[in-house]
């Protein structure tokens, strides 16, 4: 069996003295492993690492099995992932999320979405909203998607600044207001509003997706949210502290 994909690379470990089991987010195969043999050789090493996107060929006799991969670097984020620690615990942490997906089940859409933050990690004014982005993303893709499109309870869809953390719909300002103690706040640039993306919008949007990912995702799964996660966040937060500062 053989195909051709593209996909972003998500995980790399060694395998006997010279091969790696390489893990890719591909655009129509999934979350796929293959082997790749010399891949810590001077030429590949480079192009084996996470956030780093590929065309890639799997060849194996039987779809079963793990087959074996021929891999060529086609966009090489690493030195600008290894530039920031920001971007690193970005990248374990968009790993993390990744591996909520089963095994070779197709995400196309996913893939787009993970591409363009692979793109961003580096950059902490663009990187931490585009991760709770792909963390909605995510919970949309596994049947937890949040429903923002109008009020829960009036229809409405102006003014809708909560979230019903037992329903995932949004809530409008008027209809929420006597529960807004027990509601999640909804950001504007989630709400489809034009607010910016500030320190303090993005913050709630990390705590909105936190709670589903942790009740619907990571709990049921026995796992807490991964570490990556938060050190990403307390990351972004520093780093753009640092730069307007005086």
């Amino acid at each position: 069996m053989e195909w051709r994909d593209e996909g972003v690379i998500v995980g790399v470990r060694k395998h006997g003295e010279s091969s790696a089991i390489v893990e890719l987010m591909t655009r129509d195969h999934g979350r796929h492993l293959g082997m790749v043999r010399g891949a810590r050789s001077r030429t590949m090493a480079p192009t084996l690492q996470p956030g780093n996107s590929v065309a890639a060929t799997w060849r194996a006799r039987l779809d079963e099995h793990m087959g074996a991969w021929s891999i060529e670097g086609t966009r090489l984020r690493s030195s600008d992932i290894l530039s920031s620690a920001m971007a690193l615990h970005g990248v374990n942490h968009l790993s993390a999320l990744t591996r909520l997906l089963p095994e070779r089940d197709p995400h196309p859409g996913l893939h787009e979405t993970i591409e363009l933050v692979a793109d961003h990690l580096h950059e902490p004014r663009m990187a931490p909203a585009l991760m709770v982005r792909l963390e909605m993303a995510i919970l949309a893709e596994l049947g937890f998607g949040l429903d923002l499109a109008e009020c829960a309870a009036t229809g409405a869809r102006e003014n809708l600044v909560y979230v019903s953390p037992k329903s995932g719909k949004a809530v409008s300002r008027d209809a929420g207001e006597p529960w807004k103690d027990r509601l999640l706040p909804l950001p504007g640039f989630l709400a489809g509003r034009a607010d910016a993306a500030d320190a303090e919008a993005v913050a709630e949007g990390f705590r909105l997706t936190g709670y589903f990912l942790e009740r619907d995702l990571f709990g049921p799964r026995g796992a807490p949210l991964p570490d990556a996660r938060r050190a990403f966040i307390l990351e972004a937060v520093r780093t753009v502290q640092s730069r307007i500062s005086p």
